[in-house]
């Protein structure tokens, strides 16, 4: 995890609001949401290994990603990237198993916060000062 500052930290404004700002940016809420927190993120590279991720917390209402409009206040914490190394092929000692293939279809990542190159981070500042420049 690589911290980035930004303009946004703090940021509060509606959930609808800020995820039909960010979505032309590559943003989508992140599947790990819950009903008081969440973030939306962005993917930096073909194979989703590297994420820009704006974390929030929910300060007014309930999150219901099915409603089309809410005004359910989020606050945004600091954004920062994310790598995922990820094994290639099957994980050792795989075995056939049709009902855990529907469950357990994805591996464990190799390293969730691996090493960060200098090139994604300038990326991902350049998403976060052209959505600045845009947005605020």
């Amino acid at each position: 995890m690589f911290p980035i500052a930004s303009r946004f930290e703090n940021r509060e404004d509606t959930y609808t609001d800020l995820n039909q700002a960010l979505k032309p940016y590559g943003f989508t809420l992140g599947g790990n949401w819950e009903y008081d927190h969440g973030s939306f993120d962005c993917a930096l590279d073909e194979g989703h290994k590297v994420w820009l991720r704006i974390p929030f917390e929910v300060t007014k209402g309930n999150l219901d990603n099915l409603k089309e409009e809410q005004q359910t206040v989020i606050r945004f914490g600091t954004p920062y990237l994310l790598k995922h190394v990820y094994n290639e092929g099957l994980e050792e000692g795989a075995t056939l198993n049709t009902f855990g293939g529907l469950m357990n279809q994805f591996q464990t990542p190799l390293d969730q916060d691996a090493d960060m190159e200098p090139e994604w981070i300038e990326k991902a500042e350049g998403i976060l000062r052209k959505m600045e420049s845009d947005l605020l």
